[in-house]
């Protein structure tokens, strides 16, 4: 018996079109009633948003309890109010590993992998959540995730750590922090130029590419086997260009085709909250025309030097009020959470059938410590969205005295809610049940 390297799940993905299929059978447009006798057709697609901002958040005011309608929520989670019975609130997970130095760096530069971080000048840490979800599914969308920040990187080294960890939250590979786009107008046209990726092409072309070099390395059975999915997926393909011919739309499509906003000026606005804005928006509209379905928000750097005089505080950078417990320091927190409800409002105020676009979205807002103090033995998480009718909202999840508490855990419950089931991710090996 000869012994074949590719599984039939690397064999799927490989030949890029394990999504592409279930979209393309469907001959109703998602939402419509279907004809007699017809089958409905697809549901909209499950979309990931990560917003993240550094330094943690007013040690006193970073709370919720009850549930439902009858949520009340921190002073620093105020601008959610309108948003409780779809907001997760999770208390008490922790990343070991980013307790082992004790500072920015160390605490960042892993959040979204709970991988160990090397010191010492060298660059390693581990595959983030966002960047997982993209490889399996970017193929169905243009840009396969949009990596967005609002301040630039820091290339130093602080404490024997690189900095780079506490510029970004998004890792491609162990080695390869993902690209930061930190210019609204370029950010704007890398969803909406025309530049064709492989996802541009056409399924059958994407196969044939790839099945090409695979037939030299499979039996003659599984040649066999490997004809007869190209013939599916060529009837597929005629199907498809039979039915456009007449006008008619294949499986779900975006509520909106091309984007609805101007191009925004080129270079950085010098106001940071017209920079956050113009980022939410740019994360909406991609969500909305469909061009990416994963995206993650940087509003600072951990140990950010960002100030605020959009707030009247202008007299001291993030980072060192941070370690403070003042009225401005509460305001800079509300300002954040002001940037996560807005996204909030604008996808929840986009219909995609029965549902919202925020119904359909798992948003998540997080910061590598809980206060300014370095406190990384519980994290602060909320998410907010429905994830397709699999999250639900209006809760109170409380771990800090549970011995499996570890954050990957709810990294692996968000995996599964996109269908992606790996059996273990950083040093979890369950996901959280109750999520």
């Amino acid at each position: 018996m000869t012994t074949h390297k590719f599984s039939r799940r690397t064999f799927l993905r490989g030949v890029g079109v394990t999504m592409a299929l279930p979209w393309m059978e469907s001959l109703t447009v998602w939402g419509d009633t279907p004809p007699a006798g017809v089958k409905p057709a697809s549901e909209a697609p499950v979309r990931l948003a990560v917003l993240f901002s550094g330094n943690g958040f007013h040690s006193k005011e970073w709370w919720a309890k009850g549930e439902g309608k009858q949520m009340e929520l921190g002073k620093v989670l105020a601008p959610l109010n309108d948003f409780r019975e779809k907001t997760l609130f999770i208390r008490g997970l922790y990343n070991e590993e980013a307790q082992k130095g004790n500072i920015h760096s160390s605490q960042t530069g892993n959040l979204l992998s709970g991988a160990p971080l090397a010191s010492g000048g060298e660059i390693r840490s581990g595959t983030s959540i966002d960047q997982l979800v993209a490889q399996r599914y970017g193929n169905s969308t243009k840009v396969p995730s949009l990596v967005l920040g609002c301040e630039k990187s820091n290339p130093s080294v602080h404490k024997n750590y690189s900095m780079l960890y506490s510029s970004h939250i998004s890792w491609s590979s162990p080695t390869t922090p993902t690209p930061l786009e930190i210019y609204p107008a370029l950010a704007f046209d890398r969803l909406f130029k025309d530049v064709v990726s492989k996802g541009d092409k056409s399924v059958l072309d994407a196969v044939l590419s790839d099945a090409k070099d695979l037939r030299r390395h499979i039996s003659a059975n599984d040649q066999r086997k490997l004809d007869e999915y190209l013939d599916s997926v060529r009837d597929v393909e005629q199907r498809i260009e039979n039915a456009g011919q007449k006008g008619e739309l294949q499986g779900w499509r975006p509520t909106l085709s091309a984007p609805n906003i101007p191009r925004p000026a080129d270079g950085i606005p010098q106001d940071i909250g017209e920079h956050m804005r113009l980022m939410c928006d740019i994360l909406v509209l991609g969500f909305q025309t469909d061009t990416t379905r994963v995206t993650t928000l940087k509003l600072n750097n951990d140990h950010s030097s960002l100030r605020f005089p959009n707030l009247g505080v202008d007299y001291m950078i993030h980072h060192l009020l941070s370690h403070s417990d003042s009225a401005d320091w509460l305001k800079v927190n509300q300002f954040f959470l002001e940037q996560v409800g807005y996204i909030a409002r604008k996808l929840d105020a986009i219909q995609e059938g029965p549902r919202t676009l925020l119904d359909n979205t798992m948003l998540m807002y997080c910061s590598s410590m809980l206060n300014g103090n370095h406190d990384a033995s519980q994290l602060p998480v909320v998410l907010i969205g429905g994830a397709g009718g699999r999250l639900k909202g209006g809760r109170v999840l409380d771990y800090k005295e549970k011995p499996e508490r570890q954050l990957c855990r709810l990294y692996l419950s968000m995996m599964d809610k996109m269908n992606l089931r790996l059996p273990k991710f950083g040093d979890a090996s369950k996901p959280l049940e109750e999520v």
